[in-house]
């Protein structure tokens, strides 16, 4: 990915600090959703223009010892929301294939390399990848627990601190992760989650693989993941992903904004999922698609999902599209563009 160099300052510091700068990276994209029976469902719109602009500043400043020190906010505006939303900010440094982060980090389990690997269109979506409620980067304000149908109750999670440490040494990336979701005021209400993930590229074989424990701050919410891709050539490349979405049942007593006790029980079962996926580059044009299998039959309406999508090279950007049908039994589409800087 292409970074811009915003600012770049020489610094002479007595521990040593030699330079700093400021870079800003990220894309944008817009284009057509159809989604049948209604993008938000029941009597919205089948197809709506949604659009997306992120950017990421990266502050960093490197020592004579040979670390490098800095921290990442995002800027990201996404059409439908009310404003343009900051994220909350993580401090890193990396070392010799060593890389920690600290505050909205990165987690093990969502870096997975193959993990999202089936997604297609110019929105980047699947239904073969990861069901379950698991803790990642937070591009908006930190989580809160879903504890009824459509609504949020805020548990306070300004005190969010996640952990993120990854080890890279040549074809081999080890990471782990710890997200505690109030690491001031005990809670019994959040578990800590715990993640580790690992890939490795052996010849023209990719093997990635993950398991997070708590996922989402929900005791016994454990998920698992499994994936291997063959490329034939840089032209062709077939996969094929395992995921365990989890399963967990628990009761939670809060008090709601009025003030009464609530009791709010969760009872959730995403099922497992086989995701076989590949894609072709002839010229400018890349065909990506997927046939994804899920068991959960209790919120299925078939156990199988599909979709297939193509990308055509513009020169630093993509015009993208594609056309899946969910466990749901509805087709969604979308056509577009988008561009990395």
């Amino acid at each position: 990915m292409k970074k811009v160099l915003f600012a770049t300052t020489a610094l002479v510091v007595s521990g040593g600090i030699a330079a700093a700068d400021v870079t800003i990276s990220g894309y944008g994209r817009t284009g057509v959703l159809y989604q049948e029976d209604g993008v938000r469902g029941g009597n919205t719109n089948d197809a709506i223009v949604q659009s997306r602009l992120r950017m990421n500043v990266d502050a960093s400043t490197s020592s004579d010892s040979g670390i490098d020190f800095g921290g990442r906010v995002r800027v990201q505006w996404d059409q439908g929301d009310a404003s343009t939303t900051l994220a909350p900010g993580y401090i890193y440094l990396s070392a010799q294939g060593l890389r920690v982060e600290i505050g909205n980090s990165n987690t093990a389990y969502d870096s997975a390399g193959l993990m999202y690997a089936p997604e297609i269109g110019v929105f980047d979506r699947s239904y073969g990848t990861p069901r379950g409620l698991f803790y990642a980067y937070n591009t908006d304000n930190y989580p809160n627990r879903y504890l009824t149908a459509g609504e949020e109750e805020d548990l306070g999670l300004n005190d969010y601190m996640g952990i993120f440490a990854s080890y890279t040494v040549g074809d081999l990336t080890v990471r782990g992760s710890v997200v505690n979701p109030d690491q001031v005021t005990p809670n019994s209400l959040l578990d800590k989650e715990i993640g580790i993930s690992v890939d490795y590229v052996w010849n023209n074989i990719e093997l990635s693989a993950a398991a997070v424990q708590d996922g989402f701050g929900i005791q016994g919410n454990d998920q698992y993941f499994a994936g291997v891709r063959y490329g034939f050539n840089d032209m062709a490349h077939v996969g094929l992903n395992y995921n365990d979405n989890g399963s967990f049942s628990e009761s939670i007593d809060y008090v709601d904004a009025a003030g009464l006790d609530q009791t709010a029980v969760f009872d959730e079962n995403f099922g497992t999922t086989w995701t076989l996926y590949g894609d072709y580059t002839f010229g400018l044009t890349t065909v990506e698609g997927y046939v994804a299998h899920n068991d959960a039959d209790d919120i299925n309406e078939t156990s199988t999902a599909f979709g297939l999508g193509a990308n055509y090279d513009l020169g630093g950007a993509r015009l993208s599209g594609s056309v899946q049908r969910g466990f749901n039994e509805l087709y969604t589409a979308d056509m577009g563009v988008r561009f990395d800087f």
